[in-house]
């Protein structure tokens, strides 16, 4: 009786184990993409901020 009830216990804290790494899993790869798109973020914001400071040519037809 007391083997069944360890090797119960060892399964379910196994299941769990195998949950956690999966959420682990997840979560690696929810950061791998949202570093990804950190940086293309910064890519536009520095382009963006060349436009911005790109003199401006006005034209004067006189």
């Amino acid at each position: 009786m007391l083997l069944n009830e360890f090797l119960k216990e060892h399964r379910k804290i196994e299941l769990q184990d195998r949950k956690a790494q999966e959420q682990q899993n997840e979560i690696d790869t929810l950061k791998a993409e949202l570093k990804e798109q950190k940086s293309l973020i910064q890519k536009e914001s520095a382009q963006v901020e060349l436009k911005k400071s790109a003199p401006q040519t006005v034209l004067n037809n006189q």
